[in-house]
């Protein structure tokens, strides 16, 4: 099939795609799967070789990344029920000064959607968000755009959250290497969402109405867990990936012996996870050892939708880069050199369009995967700057059409007014620094 029509078939899947999420409100699940049979079957596959991709993207994804995203999500559940995450806000608000609330929330909420979604992060940390704006009467729209875009930062740059972890899979990227200037592009993404919520969301005063006080969130949860016990489900694996990464480098700073087998063990994402989550089970209270079980199955649970999006989002993307879009397309990448622009306004378009990030993440990696060595992006930062980029436009921008939006408005007592001129407005501003701040880094590495 001629590259032009080929170009035209992606483009049309996608905006039925599009509509179907936006208009239809089908679920993403099951239009994915929709707009990979179409893609597929106008592209020019057969209808044999059609299924035979879409099951094993869907299998091969989920083979790489499905162990990684159930134990992040059962460790997202441990943090919520034991009330680890108040013991790291209240250990970040004993580091940084008592009254700077509006900044603990903004580090809590990195830290803590790292395994977690931002919409089930929000939710969990609201009720400690609006008893710390009421404690020094601070405008929810300042509390919400503080916890919200630290939620959002990590949500979409650092891995095991998993748009993050599935693009470092399909692009064959250096997971560590990507948890690594994961975070180096997060801080900044942090401080701006910040001062995003210090001197624009405080032009907006929404009076904080907490159901529960600090005090009375404290007594719920009883005794809480110490603060290292508190962090490690977290800390603990990420240091883990990352070591394994600093081994495998080409000058092997740990030799090539036992150290080096033992830590790329260990610093399997799947090793890693799994003793992040023997690590949360610490966290469970004595008195509630029996609810083990319970805690556990409910995070398997949470993980299902996840995962079925995500094997969605595989099926997709084996179909994507079986078609020849970078034949296609090449000629104008070359002519242009638009680099990691191209990934980075592909997720913005497709970002603005439907309003789910991962969707887009999972989406626009599919379609990026083919072109790597058109835009000059093969080496290992080359790669990993590619996630990041994706992670970048998938940011801009978080409006009505995105679930996320609703959660935080809903649960910061936020209109739909207010919303859009916090929450959009910061989401735009992260996505922005997030950008300038890889192609800084691709510019003195690449």
């Amino acid at each position: 099939m001629d590259g032009i029509l080929i170009v035209l078939v992606v483009l049309v899947g996608l905006i039925l795609m599009i509509f179907g999420i936006t208009k239809l409100k089908i679920h993403p699940f099951i239009v994915l799967l929709l707009t990979t049979y179409f893609i597929g079957l106008l592209g020019g596959i057969s209808a044999v070789n059609v299924v035979e991709l879409m099951t094993e993207g869907f299998g091969n994804i989920l083979a790489a990344i499905g162990i990684v995203i159930i134990c992040g999500t059962i460790i997202g559940t441990m943090l919520e029920r034991s009330g680890a995450a108040l013991t790291m806000a209240d250990t970040i608000l004993n580091a940084i000064g008592k009254t700077r609330n509006v900044l603990t929330m903004s580090i809590t909420g990195a830290i803590v959607s790292i395994p977690v979604f931002c919409d089930s992060g929000f939710v969990v940390l609201s009720p400690l968000n609006k008893a710390m704006g009421a404690r020094t009467n601070t405008s929810m729209a300042v509390m919400a755009t503080a916890l919200s875009s630290g939620l959002y930062a990590t949500h979409c740059l650092v891995p095991p959250t998993p748009g993050p972890i599935f693009m470092s899979e399909t692009l064959n990227a250096d997971l560590g290497l990507v948890i690594m200037l994961g975070l180096a592009v997060a801080i900044p993404a942090v401080i701006g969402g910040y001062l995003y919520a210090v001197f624009i969301s405080s032009r907006y005063y929404v009076p904080p109405q907490p159901e529960e006080t600090v005090e009375s969130l404290r007594e719920k949860y009883g005794s809480l867990p110490a603060p290292i016990p508190s962090f490690a489900p977290i800390l603990v694996p990420i240091i883990l990936i990352a070591l394994k990464s600093i081994a495998e480098f080409p000058a092997t700073p740990f030799g090539e012996g036992h150290i080096q087998a033992f830590l790329t063990f260990i610093g399997e994402p799947v090793t890693a996870l799994i003793i992040g989550v023997f690590l949360s089970l610490r966290l469970i209270p004595r008195s509630a050892k029996a609810l083990t079980s319970d805690w556990v199955g409910q995070g398997v649970v949470n993980a299902g939708m996840i995962l079925a999006i995500t094997g969605a989002g595989g099926a997709l993307g084996g179909i994507l880069q079986e078609l020849p879009l970078a034949d296609a397309i090449s000629g104008f990448l070359l002519q242009y050199e638009v680099g990691l622009l191209l990934p980075f306004l592909l997720a913005v378009l497709l970002k603005t369009a439907i309003g789910a990030s991962t969707v887009v993440m999972l989406t626009v990696v599919g379609m990026i995967a083919p072109l790597l060595g058109d835009l000059g992006l093969t080496c290992e930062i080359g790669r990993a700057l590619t996630v990041l980029a994706i992670g970048a436009g998938s940011m801009v921008v978080s409006h009505a059409n995105d679930s996320y939006f609703w959660v935080v408005t809903k649960f910061s007592d936020m209109d739909p007014t207010t919303g859009y001129k916090t929450q959009t407005g910061f989401t735009l501003v992260q996505g922005i620094i997030s950008i300038v701040v890889i192609s800084l880094i691709a510019a003195i590495f690449i």
